[in-house]
Order: C-alpha cells, then sequence, then structure tokens
C-alpha cells in the first residue's frame, strides 16, 4: 500500500505539472487552442477514451488487462443501433451496456475459472466481438441511428456543458466511488497486490475477477451510446486504437502494470493528457500516421515510468 501511496503522490504532482505545461506550449503554437469552442471539442474527444480507460482500470489495478474494449464497444454499438430501428431508442441503449456486461462475464468467467493468462482470453474476445460486429452489419457501417437519440446524447447540452461530457464524468465519479469505498473496489486492490495473499485472506477471486471483467464490459458498452451517438453511427470497426490509448492513459496515470496500485484521478489526468496532446496535432495538421506514432511512442515511455516508479518503490 505504501508504494501505492508513493505512486499516487507523485501522478498528482506531476500529471497536473504536465497538463498545464502542455496547454501552455499548446496555446504559443495555436492560439485557437484556449478558445471556448475548441475546449468544448477537447471535452467531447475526452470522453470516449475516458470511459473505455475507467473499465481498462479496473483490469490492470486487478493485475490484468482487456484487450478486447474497443471491439467490444463496436459489436454494443452495432447491436444497439440495429435494435433502435425495431425497438426504438431507449431499448437500444439499454442493450449497449447489456452486451458489454455479457462479453466482460465471459472473458472474467474464462480468466476466473480457467486460470488463463488476460492477455490471450481478451485478444480472443476481441477477434470473436470484431467478428460479430461485422457479421451483424455486414461489414458496413450502419448510419441508420434514431435522430432524437444522436441529438439527446450526442449534441444536446445540459448546465453549459455537453451531455455526454456529464456522462463522462459521472462514470469517473462512481467509478472512483467502487474503488476506494467499495468492498468489491478493495477486493480489486487486494488481488492486484498478490492473488494468493488475497485468497488467504477471504477473497472470493474468481467471482471478484469476473466482476472486474463485467466493469469492463460495461464501460465499453457505456462508450459506444456515447460514441454511436457523436458520430451519428455504428462501426464494425469502431476506433480500434481506443483499447491501446487507454493502456497509455492508464499506466501514464500511474496505475501499476503489475497492479493493486493507482487511482481514477490519475488515470483521468492520463487521458487528459493523450486527448490534448491529438487535439494540438489535429488543429496544427499533423498527419493520422504521425499521430499513431507519438500513442506509440507515449505507450512506450508510460511502461519505463512504470518500470521506474517500481524502482524507486523498493
Amino acid at each position: 500500500m505504501e508504494g501505492g501511496k508513493v505512486r499516487k503522490q507523485g501522478s498528482d504532482t506531476m500529471l497536473p505539472i504536465i497538463i498545464i505545461a502542455i496547454a501552455v506550449m499548446a496555446s504559443l503554437i495555436e492560439p485557437k487552442f484556449l478558445t471556448v469552442g475548441n475546449l468544448v471539442n477537447l471535452a467531447r474527444q475526452t470522453i470516449p477514451l475516458l470511459i473505455i480507460s475507467l473499465g481498462q482500470a479496473f483490469a490492470i489495478i486487478s493485475g490484468g488487462l482487456d484487450l478486447s474494449l474497443a471491439a467490444v464497444m463496436s459489436l454494443a454499438g452495432v447491436f444497439g443501433v440495429l435494435a433502435m430501428a425495431d425497438y426504438g431508442p431507449v431499448i437500444g441503449v439499454i442493450l449497449m451496456p447489456v452486451v458489454g456486461v455479457v462479453m466482460g462475464l465471459l472473458s472474467g468467467s474464462v480468466i476466473a475459472f480457467f486460470k488463463t493468462s488476460p492477455l490471450v482470453v481478451t485478444l480472443g474476445m476481441l477477434s470473436v466481438a470484431q467478428a460479430l460486429a461485422l457479421i451483424m452489419s455486414g461489414g458496413i457501417p450502419v448510419y441508420d441511428v434514431n435522430p432524437a437519440y444522436v441529438d439527446a446524447v450526442g449534441f444536446a447540452d445540459f448546465l453549459g456543458l455537453p451531455v455526454m461530457v456529464w456522462i463522462g464524468f459521472f462514470a469517473a465519479i462512481i467509478a472512483a466511488f467502487i474503488l476506494r469505498h467499495t468492498i468489491f473496489g478493495r477486493h480489486v486492490y487486494a488481488i492486484g497486490s498478490s492473488v494468493s495473499a488475497a485468497s488467504k485472506s477471504g477473497v472470493n477471486v474468481r467471482l471478484n475477477t469476473i466482476m472486474v471483467y463485467i466493469s469492463s464490459g460495461f464501460c465499453a458498452g457505456l462508450c459506444a451510446i456515447v460514441l454511436t451517438a457523436w458520430t451519428g453511427s455504428a462501426q464494425p470497426i469502431a476506433a480500434p486504437n481506443l483499447t491501446l490509448e487507454s493502456l497509455a492513459a492508464v499506466v501514464l496515470g500511474g496505475v501499476a502494470l503489475t497492479g493493486g496500485a493507482g487511482g481514477i484521478r490519475q488515470v483521468v489526468y492520463g487521458v487528459i493528457i493523450l486527448s490534448m496532446l491529438s487535439n494540438v496535432m489535429n488543429m496544427i495538421g499533423v498527419s493520422a500516421y504521425f499521430q499513431t506514432l507519438v500513442i506509440g511512442v507515449v505507450i512506450i515511455l508510460a511502461v519505463i515510468l512504470d518500470r521506474l516508479r517500481d524502482k524507486n518503490k523498493e
């Protein structure tokens, strides 16, 4: 736990400074960066990554990871949008997180009962979810999205902020509360620190592992609601880089790749940093190929930073 406190204090100090430094440099490079219009746009861009990163944080803190998040999000979006055409937007919105929960339940059950590697299982689930999304959509985007749903979730404002920003905000608050103030949250940290010790202290490792991946699947489904409304379509392969970006954001935020340490506030910092970098690169016309390169470099640097934190803790 002491190592986790060191990580948290370091992230709480350094990451806000990095965010301010990026904002200052970005405003010098492109004065429009700090305009209200761009900041609102930046907030919208941040939400899908934030919601996916919340699910990834649960998985990594428990000592695992989830590589299927973007694919499950795509499947949930396709499933929900197709259901809207026959049953209305309410049913479609409900079905998206339900699909995410079912896929998370399947991944978590395999990992928990067969004690298999989360990397391999979620990689397999990535292929399954992606294939199902392609089959259901016929391999093409689904544009027949309910207009009222698009307006209400994707573009409506509430108290001066986009509705999708409020969704992301409350998702982060709830995730932070669960991790820090519930028995399940304490068990997630305990399993991430030591499965053996957690089991000996009475923690139901199997059940809690399944709950972790149900949580990450739910976040994928919630992200599908936001993304399909914002883009006005359901893509069978939507935002494929989102899973890797979530890994970068979570580790950059100070969550230990080995599990058992980190928090949602630090994850939010990591998400903001990546989103700001992406926003600035878009504004100055950096190619999407170079943006992918930058994300790759950030992931590598985040892993190196994670190892340096572990050495300092030792």
